[in-house]
């Protein structure tokens, strides 16, 4: 057996083929491993998760980001000892190596290691070494690139293809122009940086919370250094839940302070203000786009796919901007945190002779979203469609849109909800609406109204408008939602449309508008009932209301919800909801 290993800088992975099938190996439920590398206070090795928690409290102890300095001749300590990069990521690869084996139930001693296109001599002979000291036989050194494109070209017609790479991970960032034809994948350019990534857009982030917070209190002290970490792990959470979400809130209590007096920071971050942060940083991303066109002399429109590697390109924001620029869909079929090892997966197959399938992901052939107030064809109306699920997004989904009312003091807003790609909403199919009623009618400006859509593969569509600053919220739940329409049907659709629109003389009043907001592409999330999307939504909500003790143990509930629903245990999930459910009532029932 010959495994393929994606050695990254926030996370790892191991694949191998089982059955015709990628299969990627997953410890306590995850499929990605933290690329870090801990000393408990035993002495004992961490490897993973155990020194991913161990970081905040121990800085000194933990080591991550190691794939940022392979091939450099440093030494990093580590506890009361210095190692090596490649020693370091030996370790990571051990452990990959002895996951692998437990779920093979026999031992492993060949690899293929992934590296960025742009790793020079000496960081992939640090990284062959590094598999060597793991104990592992290194056949191939693949590029990153490269794996990702065998991971989605699996099951593909022999057609010549040109692919752009597009890969923003943890630390590294690179962008390749492949072209595959039949077995071979060619990189026809590549252009990157290893010092950008997803960390960088977590300290940008950092930099953000805390200059806001400092700002709002003077004398707010100076954060320890674990204090730092705990607030950077903090924002890298931030920064996921903003990719699924048009709005997050960071809530931490007890925070360490040089001074000695703890700190609790509470803060709500749009998706805007992340997108605005790291503007420059993605800009510099699409010079690297551009460069790799011009280098392998190749036009935008004659790329056959973009497909998207890497945690970080989950940031919606990207998605649309290589859309704008290559007037091109990214694919999201594969999880971009999951190519690349799929890929060494692959590789590792042909390796060993074996044939590998398509890799199957469930996707929506359609885009649903809303209407409301905005240009359309140079007239301003209420006829603007706004996505929020787009086609292509694997399932199940779950994504959401910031609006706003029209005028301040609007006391109701009518949600309608259409499939389809125009962006007259009159051109899509109608496929229902709700009315959210008693809105904050003192609001001395527009209300900011998150509307949330979640899509499950039976084609159960969930969506759920909430007016932000009062938690007030209003839900409805459409069938059928991904069964194909007819022609017939899509006609009476038609005319409803237009007497829906055609009845309503004072429509702007009762629509939302979208202000600065853009259309989103966002990665998939777990499904959850509704039931629980409302209750942990009227939790975050309430979060900056609860004194330092409810707080935390709301946190921690929510913290058990998500583990319980990504695992799916029941019991778990009931035990957090209840949790949740009794410090609302408490904290609800004295508010009212």
């Amino acid at each position: 057996m010959i495994i393929g290993i994606d050695l990254g800088t926030t996370n790892s992975e191991v694949a191998f083929i089982r059955d015709g099938q990628i299969h990627i190996v997953e410890e306590h439920g995850a499929k990605t491993i933290p690329s870090c590398v801990g000393i408990d206070p035993a002495g004992n090795l961490l490897v993973g998760q155990p020194a991913r928690n161990q970081y905040c409290v121990r800085p000194d102890h933990t080591v991550r980001s190691i794939k940022r300095l392979m091939g450099a001749s440093t030494q990093i300590r580590l506890g009361d000892k210095t190692y090596t990069p490649p020693e370091l990521s030996a370790m990571i690869l051990r452990k990959l190596k002895m996951l692998a084996e437990q779920e093979l139930g026999a031992p492993v001693e060949k690899a293929v290691i992934t590296v960025p296109a742009y790793f020079n001599d000496a960081q992939r002979q640090a990284t062959r070494e590094a598999g060597i000291l793991a104990g592992l036989d290194v056949l191939r050194i693949l590029n990153e690139p490269t794996a990702a494109s065998l991971a989605f070209e699996q099951g593909q017609t022999n057609k010549t293809r040109h692919v752009l790479v597009y890969d923003l991970g943890g630390g590294t960032f690179d962008v390749s122009l492949v072209k595959i034809s039949g077995d071979i994948v060619e990189v026809l350019a590549s252009h990157g940086d290893n010092q950008l990534g997803g960390d960088d857009i977590d300290d940008l982030l950092f930099n953000h919370v805390i200059e806001q917070f400092k700002k709002d209190h003077k004398d707010s002290g100076t954060l320890s250094t674990v204090g730092i970490n705990r607030m950077k792990l903090a924002c890298e959470q931030l920064k996921i839940d903003l990719s699924n979400q048009a709005a997050a809130t960071l809530a931490e209590t007890g925070i360490p302070t040089e001074e000695g007096k703890p700190l609790d920071i509470t803060m709500q971050i749009t998706r805007r203000d992340l997108e605005n942060l790291c503007e420059q940083l993605l800009e510099k991303t699409m010079t690297s786009v551009r460069h790799v066109l011009t280098q392998s002399k190749l036009s935008a429109d004659k790329l056959d796919e973009v497909i998207m590697v890497g945690g970080s390109t989950r940031i919606p924001a990207i998605g649309d901007m290589l859309e704008a620029e290559l007037h091109c869909r990214p694919r999201h079929d594969i999880n971009p945190e999951l190519a690349v090892a799929s890929g060494a997966g692959v590789m590792a197959a042909r390796l060993s002779g074996i044939k590998s399938h398509r890799i199957l992901v469930d996707v929506t052939p359609y885009t649903f979203g809303t209407s409301c107030l905005g240009m359309v064809n140079g007239e301003y109306g209420p006829n603007l469609f706004v996505p929020v699920i787009k086609a292509g997004t694997p399932l199940p989904a779950k994504r959401g849109q910031v609006f706003y009312t029209a005028v301040p003091g609007q006391e109701q807003v009518q949600v309608n909800i259409f499939q389809g790609e125009s962006e007259d909403c009159r051109q899509n199919v109608y496929v229902g609406d709700f009315m959210v009623e008693d809105l904050d009618e003192d609001a001395e400006s527009l209300s900011p109204i998150l509307l949330n859509m979640n899509l499950d593969i039976d084609g159960l569509l969930t969506v759920t408008a909430i007016e932000q600053h009062t938690g007030l919220s209003k839900s409805v739940v459409l069938e059928g939602a991904l069964k194909a329409i007819d022609d017939k049907t899509i006609a009476a659709y038609r005319e409803k449309i237009s007497a829906l629109f055609g009845s309503l003389p004072d429509l702007p009043k009762l629509e939302m508008m979208t202000g600065n907001a853009q259309p989103h592409d966002e990665p998939a999330a777990p499904s959850t009932t509704v039931e629980a999307d409302e209750l942990v939504d009227r939790a975050r909500f309430c979060l900056g209301r609860l004194g330092e003790v409810d707080r935390r143990d709301m946190q921690t509930a929510l913290t058990a919800l998500g583990e319980a629903q990504q695992n799916n245990d029941a019991d778990a999930e009931q035990k957090a909801r209840t949790e949740i459910e009794d410090i609302l009532f408490y904290v609800e029932g004295h508010e009212s």
